[in-house]
This record gives C-alpha cells, structure tokens and sequence, in this order.
C-alpha cells in the first residue's frame, strides 16, 4: 500500500486499526511514533546494485490506555511529513514490537489495516548456484514431530546413525 491510499482510505475512517498477521489486533492506544523515509542501497549476492525506498511507519503502544489515534490526526501527521521529510507515494512499512521488532507490509481490507508478513528472498538465484527445480519448488514443511516415526529415517533411534 502506498502514502497516497494511506491517506484516501483515512479519509473515510471513523477509528483506525491495525491488524496483525494472526488476526489480533493491535491495542487501540496504539502511537504512531515515527513517519520516515527509509532508502536502502545495497548490491544482491548476484552483483546487481539495487535501490528501495519505503515509508516507514513505527507502531508503539504505552500504558496510556485511554489514547486513541484518530483518523485525522494520522492524516495531519502524514501530511506534516510530506512537507518536511519530502516524501515521495513509496510503499509503506510498518515497524512493530513482538518478539523483536517486526516489519510488515500494509493492505487495507473491511475498515482495517492489515500487517502483512514480509520474507527474504534471493535477488539473484539464476546467479547464486540455486539449482532450478529448487527455484520452481516451495519449500517442504515438516511437522517436526513426525520426524522419526518412519522406520526408514536415520534419524530413528534404532538406526545406528547416532
């Protein structure tokens, strides 16, 4: 989601929500601390110089629990940041505190925000000795529970490999 939906969606907002990847949401007495512009240069393990640029919102909660962020002051807070970071309609990133610091894409669905999973990814596979039916094929998620349970698997206690 970028600047500009940001701010047409907020324009018919009555509260604003944000919703987490696991369906909680964030609690209403939620600050936004920090609207920035984020620009990261870097070259990719295939040598390919690249350029991002994001806008970077900071999600905090306190124990103010009686603070609410209306609408219009998200509004007025992107408005007064445009003005003085100069910022370009980028994507928007949002920063949230979980376990550590959490970055998240932004989408917008049924009057809430949502904070989508960002992942990591190779820039450069057709560079980076990737073989390509593994380009092609998702990853294979394993119960770590049924390893072992298979009475050919090394790793069965009985199979001589520890």
């Amino acid at each position: 989601m970028k600047l500009s939906e940001v701010k047409t969606v907020l324009a018919d907002l009555k509260e604003v929500n944000f919703i987490l990847p696991n369906g909680s949401f964030v609690p209403k007495h939620f600050h936004i601390t920090e609207v920035g512009a984020i620009e990261k240069n870097y070259i990719d393990c295939g040598g390919t110089i690249r350029k991002e640029s994001v806008i970077s919102f900071q999600l905090w909660e306190a124990n103010d629990f009686d603070h609410r962020l209306a609408p219009q002051k998200l509004f007025d807070i992107i408005e007064l940041s445009e003005k003085e970071l100069k910022l370009q309609d980028n994507p928007i990133e949002v920063e949230y505190q979980g376990d550590t610091i959490g970055k998240y894409n932004l989408e917008f669905e049924s009057g809430n925000f949502l904070l989508v999973p960002t992942f990591t990814d190779c820039l450069a596979k057709d560079n980076c000795g990737i073989p390509e039916e593994q380009l092609a094929k998702p990853k294979q998620k394993v119960r770590l529970s049924s390893l072992g349970q298979d009475s050919n698997s090394c790793c069965d206690p009985k199979s001589g490999c520890c």
